[in-house]
């Protein structure tokens, strides 16, 4: 697999209608597919399920997938995703830039796109790659864009959650296609996977009772309440006498200093200082091969997930939980959201109360959900 900032002349491919194809000697014809995610690693991560399925579908096919540069390392690897198409920062600041790019992109001879991200500018994305079939989801303004579209949905029908299922659903615009597999997966090397393990050796620490604490959200109305967070990891420590890895960004770090203020000494005691964990690849490989993680919900959880790690997520109040609580009844995944406890509060879309966000936590007592904490320990 390459990085590709579309600086190299593709390969020219033919297409017929892929609505014809539905026997295995079809699955063998060559197309050359653009799969289109930007922003959010749990977002790219979650398509990548679109590319494994195309390539398993059309095994000779070019499968490209288009994502922001800082979401490579969670996909990066992928033995079904053919090219990374880098989507810069530049392209965002700059319209001649963006242009340039757009007109690469309308060289590469695309004979598909799915666009899983379906904002302005994946949209003007599909329309420069002259593609013959381009599939989006429904919008006000999409179907001047797309062959086809389908609308996103949650009404939830599997455990994988709408986040996946509409993913899919886009992948199923295209005729005769099959689901191989609904649930993301992360690819370490093996030498990732023995430098983790020499981290946690130098350190003189078994991974396997080390836990993977998500600290911070991406932001503040992503974040459980501290003071809570606080209570939480005193009883992890409690109850298991594990060692607590925090993952947070530096530029979190008076968040991280207030939550161990609010922690006892016992569960200060038990704080991994030192595990050097220099980008989002190494946060993956020692996630890979701690016990568990707990914490709130977002990226991490979304890895550890893809990585078969035991998770148990905190939902923000404004997120909608059955987009993203996947695979908590065939794996040891389970998560707790305001709604659970709280229905009644809840008489629009979870995201309408985003800027209530932090007076809705308030109302997230740990005591409401230390019972279903404690079974995931025992689980576990």
């Amino acid at each position: 697999m390459k990085e590709n900032k579309l600086d190299i002349e593709f390969k020219s491919t033919s297409i017929g209608d892929p609505d014809g194809y539905r026997d295995r000697e079809a699955s063998e014809e060559t197309f050359k597919i653009l799969v289109i995610q930007q922003k959010m690693i749990g977002d790219v991560l979650t398509s990548s399920i679109i590319c494994e399925n195309l390539k398993r579908n059309f095994p000779n096919a070019e499968v490209h997938y288009l994502i922001d540069r800082f979401t490579l390392p969670v996909v990066k690897e992928n033995p079904f995703i053919d090219e990374f198409i880098l989507f810069e920062e530049a392209y965002k600041r700059s319209k001649i830039e963006f242009y340039k790019f757009l007109k690469q992109i309308s060289k590469s001879n695309y004979t598909h796109v799915f666009d899983a991200y379906t904002k302005l500018e994946s949209l003007l994305i599909s329309k420069f790659s002259k593609a013959k079939f381009k599939y989006g989801f429904e919008k006000s303004y999409s179907k001047f864009y797309y062959t086809k579209t389908v609308k996103m949905t949650n009404n939830v029908k599997t455990e994988a959650g709408s986040a996946i299922e509409n993913r899919l659903n886009l992948l199923h615009l295209m005729s005769g296609i099959k689901t191989y597999n609904n649930k993301p997966k992360i690819y370490l090397t093996k030498k990732e996977n023995n430098d983790a393990l020499e981290k946690f050796k130098s350190l003189k620490i078994n991974p396997k009772q080390c836990i993977m604490i998500s600290a911070v959200g991406s932001g503040l109305k992503k974040s459980y309440p501290f003071n809570y967070l606080a209570e939480i990891l005193d009883l992890i420590v409690d109850k298991t006498k594990n060692n607590l890895i925090l993952n947070y960004m530096p530029s979190q770090q008076k968040y991280i200093d207030e939550i161990l203020n609010y922690c006892n000494q016992a569960t200060k005691n038990r704080i991994v200082d030192h595990m050097e964990m220099k980008g989002l690849r190494d946060f993956i490989s020692v996630c890979s091969q701690c016990r568990a993680i707990i914490g709130n919900e977002g990226g991490a959880i979304n890895m550890a997930k893809a990585l078969e790690i035991p998770s148990f997520a905190i939902f923000s109040p404004w997120v909608t939980k059955v987009g993203w609580n996947s695979f908590e009844k065939s794996s040891t995944n389970d998560s707790v959201h305001l709604i659970d406890y709280y229905p009644e509060l809840y008489s629009k879309h979870a995201k309408k109360y985003k800027s209530k966000a932090n007076e809705l936590y308030k109302k997230l007592k740990p005591k409401l959900f230390l019972d279903k904490l404690t079974n995931f320990l025992n689980k576990i």
